[in-house]
């Protein structure tokens, strides 16, 4: 694949800055020098001729079955043969060395949105840091409405609080969980954001205690959401019942105020 592709710069977005970022309806990006895109690897990585990998910043995507091949060949359709910008987005690499961002057609949005809002992908996280919580979210919004892609497939559907059981079969897996809060709690460092009585059993959120300003920054106090319904997006573990952590504040949706 000789695909054409410059290296840009995105106004970084703190956690601090979240609540106004996800009242835009777009990102922002500057150009920055150009590159070659060599090969797509799966739906959100992407090798440069140079070597380098890069990784899609703020989405999940599957990574197997039918769901995985066909979110792998519409970022091999969105980028093959086009004029196409690479945007950096939020940390400039991962854990692993690989660039972070975003791919744009010209002058136009990140090619995330695309995949969200045709169901190729899930909003991550992290999608905060990237600048884009807000239009990523109304673009998978689009998707999960109209049951595209992912959204049409029963094991990718939003998970019930109320359901342990059935969040459990996700543990080690990405998911998106929603319900009412019913309780937060602190002990020691950390926060417990509870959706269950039984601790032992039910679905619960922890964030540490020294998190709690970041958290706060970005518009959500953790220990004002008992009674609220939220959206948590993460990792699924098992600590007793399912538990998710929440290290950013774009893991946790209000879908519901008091």
């Amino acid at each position: 694949m000789n695909t054409s592709v410059a290296l840009a710069c995105v106004c970084a977005a703190g956690f601090a800055t979240q609540a106004s970022a996800d009242d835009r309806t777009a990102c922002r990006s500057e150009a920055a020098g150009a590159v070659t895109v060599r090969a797509v690897a799966d739906g959100r990585t992407l090798t440069l001729t140079d070597g380098r990998e890069v990784r899609l910043a703020g989405i999940q995507v599957p990574n197997d079955g039918e769901n995985a091949v066909a979110a792998r060949t519409a970022l091999e359709k969105l980028v093959t043969g086009r004029d196409v910008r690479l945007l950096r987005m939020g940390p400039e690499t991962d854990r692993y060395g690989r660039l972070t961002g975003g791919l744009a057609a010209r002058d136009g949005p990140p090619i995330q949105l695309e995949l969200l809002a045709k169901g190729h992908a899930l909003v991550a996280g992290q999608a905060a840091a990237a600048g884009c919580a807000g239009a990523f979210r109304t673009a998978e919004k689009t998707a999960r409405s109209a049951g595209l892609g992912v959204w049409g497939t029963a094991y990718y559907l939003t998970q019930d609080a109320g359901n342990p059981a059935q969040i459990l079969a996700y543990r080690g897996r990405f998911a998106v969980v929603e319900g009412k809060v019913l309780s937060v709690r602190e002990s020691g460092g950390t926060i417990y954001v509870n959706f269950g009585r039984r601790w032992t059993e039910d679905f619960t959120v922890t964030a540490l205690k020294r998190s709690e300003r970041t958290f706060a920054d970005a518009g959500l106090e953790l220990k004002k959401l008992e009674g609220r319904r939220v959206r948590i997006r993460g990792t699924v573990e098992e600590r007793g019942g399912p538990w998710i952590e929440a290290m950013h504040p774009g893991q946790i949706e209000i879908v519901e105020q008091r």
